[in-house]
């Protein structure tokens, strides 16, 4: 369906604007009459540019969506339609992706379409489980109270998201300058000791040779370097999105030491929040299961997660078949098990997700503290080694002018 945009006059004369949804033009003026518009022009509704420049203002930003939802909450617990509700927060918005978004739902919602329908025609903007968690508050008749679970959950979802940037943005950046600098240091200051060297006619060292030969070849070949290295990301991240490829990267990940501690609390972090916010709004668990694993982010979690569901479905309670998984820790299932047995699993999972969303902030502490004296050495002495190769020759040149 295409959007047309349409200009004429009402019964008082009052001349009006808007714009519809429809199949084809036609259909579009007889949908405008019908309202008892006296049409004066129809025409179909230009590209915006930003379907062209996905990169400009083409994402919805975490903390959009939790006033988005917030907002959401408030009116419909006012007790205002949801129309209404859906072209206020139309009206308000900034972003103009989300403004377009909210738009197409609310005339979604005027065809006759129910609201989870309506947000599931955008799954980039509202994923799996916005989408049953909307769903689940419109059986129930409590929307509002849903919504606000919604935007609690994208809150703490998206501090566990900052906390995890925050640990990968040091040593990126520490690795990042260290490249540079010893490719400008191969690139451009050993060539120019070389040229003092070959003049002077003095044998050079074992070590001053090798980091000569590495700045010849790096001068020379630079270009191909670079492209070798985009090769190499890009196949990667082509075996990375196959199931086989993602699932041995995941596997390596959480066995990788000190990241994989974190990699690994992260994940039931994020296992229990999704599913307490899923049990403690009515989805039953085998649904909120299947949606948690789609979500879980790691392969090797996601098969451990639809195993367990497997085993569920055929009766055995939740904590055991997560155990036997070997992925959530003694604690963890310990804990669903005492949930699960005094019918309070939603409460227990959130209690949870709690304390390892501390738990993750500890780690991530603990990794910087550690990665950073590290990373400092590692840039000293690789920039170290590059500087007492190439003064090794001017010592023994002072040796000889000393004799």
């Amino acid at each position: 369906m295409a959007i047309y945009l349409w200009t004429g006059k009402d019964r008082s004369g009052k001349k009006q604007n808007g714009e519809i949804e429809a199949d084809n033009l036609p259909l579009a003026r007889q949908m405008v009459i019908k309202k008892g518009i006296a049409v004066k022009s129809v025409r179909k509704k230009p590209k915006d540019l930003l379907e062209f420049l996905p990169a400009i203002g083409g994402s919805v930003k975490d903390k959009e969506k939790v006033v988005f939802v917030r907002q959401f909450a408030t009116m419909i617990d006012a007790g205002l339609p949801l129309v209404q509700c859906l072209d206020i927060l139309q009206e308000q918005q900034e972003n103009p992706n989300f403004k377009k978004v909210i738009g197409q739902i609310k005339r979604s919602v005027e065809e006759g379409s129910t609201l989870s329908d309506a947000i599931k025609n955008h799954p980039k903007v509202f994923d799996n489980l916005f989408q049953n968690l909307v769903a689940a508050g419109e059986v129930g008749g409590i929307l509002d109270v849903i919504l606000n679970r919604l935007a609690q959950y994208i809150e703490k979802a998206a501090n566990l998201k900052k906390k995890v940037k925050s640990a990968l943005t040091y040593p990126t950046i520490v690795i990042s300058i260290a490249i540079i600098v010893v490719a400008v240091i191969l690139i451009f200051v050993i060539p120019v000791f070389a040229g003092l060297f070959t003049n002077a006619g003095v044998k050079l060292p074992a070590l001053t040779l090798l980091v000569m030969k590495a700045s010849d070849f790096t001068k020379h070949y630079i270009l191909w370097i670079i492209v070798a290295l985009a090769l190499v990301a890009y196949m990667l991240k082509r075996i990375y999105k196959t199931k086989k490829g993602r699932y041995f990267f995941d596997r390596m990940f959480l066995r990788a030491p000190a990241f994989g501690i974190l990699i690994r609390k992260i994940a039931v972090a994020r296992f229990t929040r999704t599913l307490g916010t899923m049990l403690s709004s009515g989805v039953p668990i085998l649904d909120g299961l299947e949606v948690v694993a789609a979500t879980a982010g790691n392969a090797v979690v996601e098969k451990a997660i639809r195993s367990a569901r497997m085993a569920i479905s055929e009766g055995r309670p939740v904590a055991d078949p997560l155990a036997e998984t070997n992925v959530f820790p003694p604690m963890v299932t310990q804990m669903i098990a005492v949930g699960e047995a005094t019918g309070a699993l939603d409460n227990m999972l959130g209690k949870i997700a709690d304390f390892y969303d501390e738990e993750v902030d500890t780690a991530v502490s603990s990794l910087t503290s550690m990665l950073e004296p590290m990373l400092i050495l590692f840039l000293g002495v690789t920039i170290g080694f590059l500087l007492v190769a190439m003064y090794l020759p001017i010592f023994q040149l002072a040796d000889v002018v000393a004799k």
